[in-house]
């Protein structure tokens, strides 16, 4: 389980000369010291080009290339071993990325259970269930390739709450979505964190998603 999230004094490397201009001088996370709880809801707001999506990715442990350093509860995660990442990311952190990255070939069942698979975290009821309610039920067999962008979002979305989490990583979560359908989704997503005692950490250019966020830091 992880309880916080520090970042202390970290910066992506594209970034290293331009501490004095913008976007780095104005953030109020590269090159300070910030926590994130499990419980909280966070929103990151920030312009494109500004380090919205490393950021997920340097949590998440996909990338490291940046300098300071980032700890779960107390830990720099560097010294994680791979295994350590796996427990993490099968058990802890929960990862929607803005590309989303389905396998278009396969159908919208095959794209969950390829995680669910690892995770045993969710019933075939539960799944089915919560396409009905995010309105793509009727596309439980049909290949990714052939749904809308909008469509392929709720793919992602029901894909990543398919595991246990402390803390839920998602960037730019309802770019493709009407008022509607982010209403859906926000409301999914907050009830899977609270029923976990999870926190959420959201990238946005500007408040794009219907979460009630206790924090809004500007990255």
């Amino acid at each position: 389980m992880i309880q916080e999230i520090t970042l202390r004094q970290t910066l992506p490397r594209v970034f290293e000369g331009m501490e004095h201009d913008s976007p780095v001088r104005d953030s109020h996370i590269w090159l300070q010291e910030v926590s994130f709880t499990r419980g909280g809801f966070y929103l990151i707001e920030a312009e494109s080009g500004t380090g919205k999506s490393s950021l997920c990715s340097f949590i998440y442990g996909s990338r490291g290339d940046y300098r300071g350093t980032i700890e779960f509860d107390g830990t720099e995660i560097r010294n994680n071993s791979i295994d350590r990442w796996c427990e993490l990311r099968t058990h802890s952190l929960a990862y929607l990325p803005q590309e989303m990255q389905l396998f278009p070939e396969l159908t919208v069942e095959e794209n969950i259970e390829i995680k669910n698979h690892l995770t045993r975290h969710r019933s075939p009821q539960w799944i089915r269930r919560t396409l009905e309610r995010l309105e793509i039920g009727h596309k439980l067999r049909v290949p990714a390739a052939l749904l809308s962008v909008g469509q392929q979002q709720r793919v992602a979305i029901v894909r990543a709450l398919c595991q246990p989490f402390d803390f839920l990583l998602i960037d730019e979560p309802v770019s493709h979505l009407d008022a509607r359908n982010n209403d859906m989704v926000a409301s999914l997503i907050a009830e899977e964190a609270q029923a976990q005692g999870a926190a959420v950490i959201a990238t946005s250019v500007g408040n794009k998603i219907n979460l009630a966020f206790q924090s809004v830091i500007k990255l």
